[in-house]
């Protein structure tokens, strides 16, 4: 080997400092660190009392209406914006409930798993618009179901679904899929966002009202018999959004009834963390491989 390197005896005198032993122990320090760097990395935490470790509540799933009629000015500004202000109220009133988004329109989809960071729930509602749903319509029956899936396999009480929508349903199926939703136990209370007079659907390019295939201006109106026989089957509630505070409160008031149970609240766990524990061991592993010397003493 050394022939490969040069004239042997050069190359004897230019490594008789060199300690295979010390180097070895220098890797190994180096090693040992990355791996408590690693661990330091993973931060590993355990529960550190019972402070804020539980609430009481109960599981709640909010199905929210995108669909392109949601732009009504029947309410002011929209009917959209006076539901968001809707949904940020009772995020307020419910602050020990887990909530969970369903937005929808010709099809449903699960925005927001139950959480009890409410926080975040409000981040996902004041986003949440028609542009999010590439096929419209309105198609309760399929909200009903996406919103009955986002309880997952859970007890079949403390649950219960806020439907907020102009119910105009481009689906027959609603009330079939309420009846079957109700014998699970679950309880649909809804919101009837709009009036009976209707207004038009504003189109999203032109501001102008929108108009169906035979040039028609499209007049959404608010439809009240679905929405209170949806709730009248699953022993909810059906209010009318006109003032937000009152449907907030008949709401909330409804959303009472429903036995409580403690669970489990990340967010609010309290932790005993232990990372620094390992990133000093790592410093000190580094510290102590920096004094070790690769090299022996050569006798003259």
């Amino acid at each position: 080997m050394r022939r490969k390197i040069g004239d042997p005896e050069l190359v004897k005198g230019l490594t008789a400092a060199y300690s295979r032993r010390k180097f070895f122990v220098k890797f190994i320090l180096v090693l040992l660190a990355f791996a408590t760097g690693v661990v330091t990395v993973m931060n590993l935490r355990k529960p550190g009392g019972p402070d804020g470790v539980t609430r009481k509540g109960i599981d709640v799933v909010i199905a929210l209406d995108v669909s392109r009629s949601m732009l009504a000015t029947d309410l002011a500004p929209n009917r959209l914006e006076r539901a968001r202000q809707f949904i940020s109220r009772l995020l307020t009133k419910i602050p020990d409930d887990r909530i969970g988004l369903v937005v929808f329109a010709g099809k449903a989809y699960l925005q927001m798993p139950l959480t009890g960071d409410h926080n975040a729930a409000q981040l996902f509602v004041s986003s949440a618009s028609p542009d999010g749903i590439p096929l419209q319509g309105t198609v309760i029956s399929d909200a009903l179901k996406m919103s009955n899936t986002a309880f997952g396999a859970s007890e079949s009480t403390y649950k219960a679904v806020v439907l907020i929508t102009d119910g105009e349903d481009h689906d027959e199926a609603a009330l079939s899929t309420a009846k079957e939703l109700a014998s699970y136990g679950m309880m649909i209370n809804t919101v009837g966002i709009g009036s009976a007079e209707g207004a038009y659907v504003p189109d999203p390019d032109t501001g102008e009202p929108k108009r169906d295939e035979t040039g028609n201006p499209v007049l959404s109106k608010l439809n009240e018999a679905e929405l209170k026989e949806i709730a009248g089957l699953t022993n909810g509630v059906y209010v009318r959004l006109e003032n937000s505070e009152e449907a907030v409160n008949t709401i909330t008031q409804q959303l009472g009834q429903i036995e409580t149970k403690v669970t489990g609240d990340v967010s609010r766990m309290n932790y005993t963390t232990y990372y620094w524990c390992f990133a000093g061991a790592m410093l000190l592993l580094l510290l102590i491989e920096s004094f070790i010397p690769e090299t022996k003493k050569v006798l003259a």
